[in-house]
């Protein structure tokens, strides 16, 4: 008790000395703490900001590649581009593991070191004739496939119609080329529609996968009408409604297990040809470069689009996919067979079936991605620097 009361004691002594130290500093005519806010000097000296033009690959908003951000949709916007990056975060239609709708916000973040020369190409894709403009992601709503596939499409269409720059290249009409950013591979489907529809014309579709993405709904979704149209079928319909070219369209990398022998027939029907992934033994890959080209055919008058499912990468070098398939490709040699076809005119392409959430901390599968799309990019560029018309 006596040791509490000292402490009483004690405690009421420092008060008293604070208190009293309190008046000996008015005394000297310093302003007190309660007696209301200090008043700031009207003026003082400000720091003048020293401007760089180097900005740090890993800093600053994620647009894909540093990109300029476009509001592409803005009603009445004026601003033109020759590339148009778009994202589509859609994955209603995935059939195993979910997760692609992350993959263009995983794509941008990993492109943030991609803004220079293409040594392989002899080109930079971002000081060039092209304006390329990032425009965001597509705005859908992600409860209703069919309807969210109809918007896709939709803002597709407009991006396409936008007005390419008067004083730059008059090729494909001045409709602007398309990078788009999945999302699942169904996303596919309402591009290609739009892209048909801007071109006049079906498109030679490149479609590197590990799957055919050709089921037939109408044996494998008798009874689920609503997964008519799933990441498993887009180039079905595609071809159905005359989006691609019959006998120049074809698929690269296909190793997966397939429901039955009868879907490499329903698939031929529909007019692809098939390069599978364990050709590389006996073609190679310098092989498989030149029986893609003998497949398209003359580079004149071909208007190409290229359809990436992650998944073709093996998945030691790619986990980050929804549906992985042992025993793809290498990531060399994918880039390697992307720029033997820079040659073709490619109108549009995209990367999808990203789920960054299964990637390692590494970023390995979304620095690739963004990676395939830089060459496809430069090869976009290369292509209309070699066959610029300035109107």
């Amino acid at each position: 008790m006596f040791i509490i009361k000292g402490l009483i004691l004690t405690g009421f002594i420092s008060l008293v000395t604070a208190h009293a130290g309190h008046h000996h500093h008015e005394e000297r005519g310093q302003v007190p703490l309660s007696s209301g806010p200090v008043e700031m000097p009207v003026t003082f000296n400000r720091p003048v900001l020293e401007k760089d033009v180097y900005v740090p690959a890993f800093a600053g908003i994620s647009t894909f590649a540093h990109l300029p951000y476009l509001q592409c949709w803005e009603e009445g916007a004026k601003e033109e581009y020759d590339i148009a990056v778009v994202g589509a975060p859609y994955d209603i239609g995935v059939t195993f593991r979910t997760g692609a709708r992350f993959g263009p916000s995983g794509i941008r973040e990993g492109s943030k070191r991609i803004k220079g020369y293409n040594t392989e190409l002899g080109i930079n894709p971002f000081k060039s004739w092209a304006k390329a403009v990032d425009c965001g992601d597509i705005p859908f709503e992600p409860f209703d496939s069919q309807h969210a596939m109809a918007q896709i499409e939709d803002y597709t269409k407009y991006i396409l119609s936008r007005p390419k720059l008067d004083t730059l290249s008059a090729m494909n009409g001045g409709i602007p080329r398309l990078i788009t950013l999945g999302g699942d591979h169904t996303i596919l489907l309402p591009v290609l529609r739009a892209m048909s529809n801007a071109h006049g014309r079906p498109l030679s579709v490149i479609h590197f996968d590990s799957h055919l993405d050709t089921w037939s709904p109408e044996i494998y979704n008798v009874k689920a009408k609503a997964s008519k149209y799933n990441h498993g079928n887009p180039l079905y319909h595609a071809s159905k409604e005359g989006l691609t070219t019959n006998g120049t369209s074809l698929h690269v990398g296909i190793r997966s297990s397939l429901y039955d022998k009868d879907d490499i027939t329903r698939d031929e029907a529909l007019g692809f040809k098939m390069i599978k992934a364990n050709d590389i033994f006996t073609l190679g890959v310098e092989g498989i470069s030149q029986r893609i080209k003998d497949i398209l055919g003359p580079t004149q008058d071909t208007l190409v689009y290229l359809s990436i499912d992650i998944d073709v990468i093996d998945p030691s070098m790619a986990p980050a996919t929804g549906t992985p398939e042992t025993g793809g490709f290498l990531t060399r040699e994918m880039r390697y067979i992307l720029r033997s076809l820079e040659d073709y005119n490619i109108v549009g392409m995209d990367v999808v079936e990203v789920a960054p959430a299964y990637d390692t901390q590494a970023q390995l599968t979304t620095f690739l991605a963004a990676d395939l799309i830089y060459e496809v990019m430069s090869m976009m560029v290369k292509y209309g620097e070699n066959n610029l018309i300035v109107s």
